[in-house]
């Protein structure tokens, strides 16, 4: 398949998407985003509710648009974002979990690696590696945009799973377990082996929505749709800056 609309994005021009895009995994959370922060907003995407939308922000074009759970569908939308639409940047800003105690519930992780014992990157590209980097380039003007906004970041290595409910426990693969991950989340392996193969750059912003040791802390639904603005602008100052 070359040609678009793909069969899970609807824009009929790759000029409706511009060339960074932030993904939160929900399509709601994207139209936050667009409603409050962005102008001359137009939706570009609605295809099984998945909602995309590209406007401007301080002066320049960026787009936003939910990716969904889980490495499959991210898989999907990060693949034909890239190779179909020419996006040049994929910022995934999502939530996550963490038993990490020196992290409190709404602190924002920048990922290093992203590693999982999951077979998308096998199956979808011939890889055989358990764990991708995100772009440095973009890692950095991240940094920058955080020190500048006086934002605080704890950068270093998650974990991605595909499963969230288990009757199991479960113990990290010794990799993981050589580079314990900070916090655990579901997209962010399948949009770094995409980049990767399509020889694209991603970013990973999470705020840490569901702590192990506190608990009665945790966010609601409600409050991961609505709750997640300090990382919101912080993936939008930043996406402003990408040449």
């Amino acid at each position: 398949m070359n040609k678009i609309p793909t069969p899970h994005i609807g824009a009929t021009s790759k000029d409706q998407i511009a060339k960074v895009v932030l993904m939160p995994g929900d399509p709601l959370r994207a139209k936050k985003i667009a409603d409050t922060y962005l102008e001359e907003v137009k939706l570009f995407n609605q295809v099984r509710g998945m909602l995309g939308f590209t406007g401007m922000f301080n002066g320049k074009r960026v787009s936003v648009m939910g990716s969904g759970m889980g490495l499959g569908s991210m898989g999907i939308y990060s693949y034909e974002l890239y190779k179909f639409y020419d996006v040049d940047v994929i910022m995934r800003i999502g939530s996550c979990g963490t038993s990490d105690p020196n992290l409190d519930i709404l602190d924002i992780i920048l990922a290093d690696h992203a590693y999982s014992s999951e077979t998308f990157a096998k199956v979808a590209h011939g890889y055989e590696q358990n764990h991708f980097k995100g772009s440095e380039r973009v890692s950095k003007l991240i940094k920058k945009v955080a020190s500048e906004k006086n934002i605080k970041i704890t950068e270093g290595n998650i974990a991605t799973g595909n499963v969230f409910y288990t009757t199991t426990e479960r113990e990290l693969d010794e990799v993981m377990a050589e580079n314990p991950p900070i916090a655990v989340e579901m997209e962010a392996f399948a949009l770094f082996a995409n980049a990767k193969a399509l020889n694209k750059e991603a970013a990973c912003l999470l705020t840490v929505s569901d702590h192990q040791n506190k608990t009665e802390q945790n966010l609601t639904a409600e409050a991961r749709q609505n709750a997640f603005d300090e990382m919101m602008l912080l993936a939008l100052n930043t996406a402003i800056t990408i040449p």
